[in-house]
């Protein structure tokens, strides 16, 4: 017999990858008009998703299992090569739209902001904004700053704020990703540049000591983390075999992977059960990465029919990771 009254007090099942595209930016450009040097070319419009109402965005997490979506502005929004107070304004005002549709759905949408990275002060300013006034639970962040990796001093502001904000970080690519260089077809950028730039993020943090100098800060590396599961055994033993070459670590790369949060943006039910094997399902959190093309279907169900994950670890994925990086997601009041 079904226990409803169990499962209402169970934690609800929460999307911690979907994006949305802005009103505030589709109906200037779709009526002609510039909004922040950004054109209708740069908000993936041709998805006709990108332009659904809150209603039909609800619609949809219904008819995928999902209770709650923390939803971040889509990656183009990041804007990290324009002037930093363009930037912010771009920022502060996606960020805005975000917190009114948590306000309208409260108990559905919880929101990630958008923050200029390329000016720290800017960021750690609008970062605490969206925590403290607006009610975000934390922010989405490219790879990169222009091409600087995060192991660079300059943001050591930023990762402090962030820490004592309570804030998630979730790291999520953009275009230009580091396969382009070589190749830039063959939708190798993403593909493969997406997966590469998540690994070199991981090393960054790790190396560059940020993860050792703020304890509570926490990351979540979309797309599963990119390669960084497959890549730990060799990074370990570059670690053992070049000392010189350790930077800030205290430890080999491994003993850090479980440091972070992974969501469970994968395609293969052997991708999924070899990360669960490296960081343990208590560090997996759903994520779907609506509305994209590359979005995972049926996600909830999909963790069941893919018959490599024990029930345990289902609901460490559904709800028992993302509680306890988030609480309750459409609280204030960030854990």
């Amino acid at each position: 017999m079904r226990c409803t009254e169990c499962e209402a007090r169970l934690p609800r099942i929460i999307d911690v990858h979907a994006h949305v595209t802005p009103r505030c930016f589709s109906d200037a450009v779709l009526a002609g008009n510039d909004w922040h040097g950004m054109t209708s070319d740069d908000g993936e419009l041709h998805n006709p998703m990108n332009l659904w109402n809150l209603d039909q965005r609800i619609e949809a997490m219904d008819a995928d299992g999902i209770d709650v979506q923390l939803t971040s502005p889509t990656d183009v929004f990041y804007q990290y090569h324009q002037k930093p107070a363009v930037t912010a304004r771009i920022a502060a005002e996606v960020n805005d739209e975000v917190a009114s549709m948590v306000r309208d759905r409260p108990t559905r949408i919880a929101g990630l902001a958008t923050v200029p990275m390329q000016d720290t002060d800017l960021a750690v300013a609008e970062l605490t904004r969206s925590i403290r006034d607006l009610g975000l639970r934390g922010v989405m962040i490219d790879d990169h700053v222009n091409g600087v990796t995060y192991d660079d001093p300059r943001f050591d502001a930023f990762w402090e704020a962030a820490a004592e904000l309570g804030a998630l970080i979730f790291v999520h690519q953009y275009a230009p990703t580091s396969v382009q260089a070589r190749i830039d077809k063959y939708f190798f950028f993403n593909s493969i540049g997406n997966l590469v730039d998540r690994t070199i993020t991981f090393g960054a943090l790790v190396y560059g000591g940020v993860m050792d100098r703020y304890p509570d800060l926490k990351v979540c590396l979309g797309h599963a983390g990119g390669y960084t599961a497959f890549a730990l055994d060799r990074m370990d033993q570059g670690w053992r075999a070049f000392p010189s070459m350790r930077g800030a670590t205290t430890g080999p790369p491994s003993s850090y992977a479980r440091r972070f949060t992974y969501d469970a943006v994968t395609y293969e039910a052997r991708t999924l059960r070899y990360l669960v094997d490296v960081v343990g399902a208590d560090r997996v959190v759903l994520g779907t990465d609506w509305p994209a093309p590359m979005r995972v279907l049926d996600p909830v169900k999909r963790l069941s029919a893919i018959g490599v994950l024990t029930e345990d670890e289902i609901e460490s994925i559904l709800r028992g990771t993302a509680a306890m990086l988030l609480g309750d997601p459409t609280s204030r009041e960030v854990e």
